[in-house]
């Protein structure tokens, strides 16, 4: 009888922890308003999230905006890149294209415009939410700075190229890093590398060998849960194997097919 009761004691601690596992607004959520806008942000600030993705990206002017793609077209009522234009002419442009009129108004926002938003949700709610940072086309200093200014730097995960979390190491050596992983084989050297603080694992490669040897190390595990890996069961699964942290497009979903 001890014996059935010791091993009914040590399966229950082995059941998967699925509250452990956080869920990332993927540039907010584009199933409610325009990707990468403060009206996607706001509305995802209320939902069960710890990380918002945004994807930064520098204009003509050095300024520091948020939007996915080099050039304006797919969100944008303008075209051609972005790099091209100063802030004053990228907030003349319509940031709601594919919505509808009542996004007509909404406009590419700068990193200073959602820092202050998520700044201000922090300070006034108990569930604090952090800044996933996609770094397509920034220089490290200047991002460090912004994120400084903003009370946002230290809570940052940063993702970007090797060689782009390198420097940014050199300009914040505290800073979060999160490189991708794409085979088991090159652990060892980014470990050794980077130091990082979590890898970001394609949802295929997942497997739960190979999220225990990654928390072996002290790091965590992020996967976007994007396409045709959108399900309930996927969500699961992931969870149990021990998934840190699961990028969504649907984040209500994961959220509901976590607690269950």
């Amino acid at each position: 009888m001890r014996s059935y009761f010791l091993l009914l004691f040590w399966a229950v601690f082995q059941l998967p922890a699925f509250a452990q596992t956080a869920i990332s607004a993927h540039r907010g959520s584009s199933l409610v308003a325009p990707e990468n806008t403060l009206a996607t942000f706001r509305t995802v600030l209320q939902w069960p999230v710890s990380y918002l993705e945004i994807d930064v990206r520098t204009t003509r002017d050095g300024q520091l905006v948020i939007l996915h793609d080099g050039n304006l077209d797919r969100t944008t009522n303008g075209s051609g890149p972005v790099q091209n234009r100063t802030l004053a002419e990228l907030k003349q442009l319509s940031a709601g294209k594919g919505f509808g009129e009542s996004f007509n108004e909404e406009r590419i926002p700068t990193l200073k415009e959602v820092g202050r938003l998520l700044r201000d949700w922090n300070q006034t709610s108990t569930r604090k939410v952090h800044l996933y940072v996609d770094c397509k086309a920034v220089q490290p200093q200047k991002l460090v700075d912004e994120l400084a200014e903003l009370n946002l730097l230290d809570d940052a995960v940063f993702y970007g190229s090797d060689a782009f979390l390198m420097a940014l190491k050199q300009a914040f050596p505290r800073a979060k890093l999160m490189p991708s992983l794409r085979s088991a084989d090159e652990m060892t050297a980014k470990v050794q590398q980077l130091q990082p603080y979590a890898f970001d694992v394609r949802w295929p490669s997942l497997t739960a060998e190979l999220i225990q040897r990654i928390h072996a190390h002290g790091i965590r595990v992020f996967s976007d849960a994007l396409d045709f890996f959108e399900t309930p069961e996927h969500y699961r699964k992931a969870a149990q194997m021990g998934v840190d942290v699961i990028q969504t497009d649907f984040v209500e979903r994961v959220s509901q097919a976590l607690k269950k």
